[in-house]
Formats: C-alpha cells, structure tokens, sequence
C-alpha cells in the first residue's frame, strides 16, 4: 500500500494535539517510565523544532543548543505552535533531498516516516498517561506499522525501545505495534 506521509503527519499531530488537550496533571506517568506528562510533551514539542532546521539543511552540530526554549506554562500552546511550524515545513520540503539525523543521513521522507511513526506512538503513551482515547487513526497504525515491524529483532538494541511485549500473532494490529516497541497496551 501507498501512503500519504504528508497526509499522515498531519493526522498524527492532531492524534497528538488531543490527548496532550486531556491533559489535567503535567506530572502524571506515562508508559515511557523514564518521562511525565511534561516530559514527553516537550519530547514531541522538541523533535517539532528540528524538522524546519534539519529541512533547511543544517546539521545537528549547526543547531546545537539553539532551539527555541519552550514555555513550560503553556506546553498545549507549544505543541499548537511547534507543530504547525513543522507541517509548514513538511509541505514545502523536497522529499528527494536528504537530511543528516543524529544517527545517518537519510532521505527527508525516510525522516517524515520517522516523525510520523513517532508522534503516532507518543500520541498513544499520551492517551494512556491521561485516561483518554488510546484507539489511534487505523491507517496511522498500519503505516507505522510498515516501519516498525522490519526493525522487530533490533528496536531494543537501539536503547530507545524496552524489549518487545508477548503477544499473540492475531491480536489487533495496534496492539501488536505498541507490544514491539516494548509497550503492553494491556
């Protein structure tokens, strides 16, 4: 299957954009044991700012400490903000040039991939971490999916990933992404 990623980014930013609206304690936990509420959504809000930086062709050695500091008074404004600088981005960005990440230099729609697949997890932890909504648009869930799954075997080996969840083969394929990337959506 083709998928839109423009369309798709879009679609998990306002996934994002609802739960981080249920938020009623900033200190909650989330399913990322090592962040609160907060935390994660200046995670999210974080990789936000480097999407115009990293499209407009600077390094990561470029930027270095120079985001924008956020208002941690307002994180809901933050992401409001963030996220739509991001799509303007997006949208103007050329899918054939390539971006320099922390980890390799890829083709700016193998790092659109990237931030879809992570917003749409975090948009899951978030909805977890504030008793809302934890069904995720299905067609996000299958397309993360076809980034996930092929790193199966070595998601926990990067450290950013606790060790894949058991579950069973015929579960629903959103349980089945949570579950490899090591959380139990049980």
């Amino acid at each position: 299957m083709t998928y839109d990623w423009l369309d798709l980014q879009i679609r998990a930013h306002l996934e994002f954009g609802r739960r981080l609206e249920a938020v009623t304690d900033w200190h909650a936990a989330t399913p990322d044991t090592e962040w609160d509420v907060s935390d994660l959504a200046r995670h999210v809000i974080r990789e936000q700012q480097w999407v115009p930086l990293l499209l407009a062709g600077k390094t990561i050695e470029e930027v270095g400490d120079d985001l924008e500091p956020l208002n941690d008074d307002d994180l809901t404004g933050e992401w409001k903000k963030w996220s739509r600088i991001a799509t303007e981005a997006w949208e103007s960005a050329s899918f054939e040039d390539s971006v320099q990440l922390s980890y390799d230099t890829v083709k700016m729609k193998d790092y659109l991939k990237e931030q879809v697949s992570d917003v749409t997890i975090h948009s899951w932890d978030m909805a977890r971490a504030t008793h809302s909504d934890e069904h995720l648009d299905d067609e996000l869930v299958e397309a993360t999916w076809t980034i996930f799954e092929p790193q199966r075997e070595t998601l926990a080996a990067t450290g950013l990933y606790h060790d894949p969840v058991d579950l069973d083969a015929d579960a629903p394929l959103q349980l089945r992404l949570l579950a490899i990337t090591g959380r139990d959506p049980r």
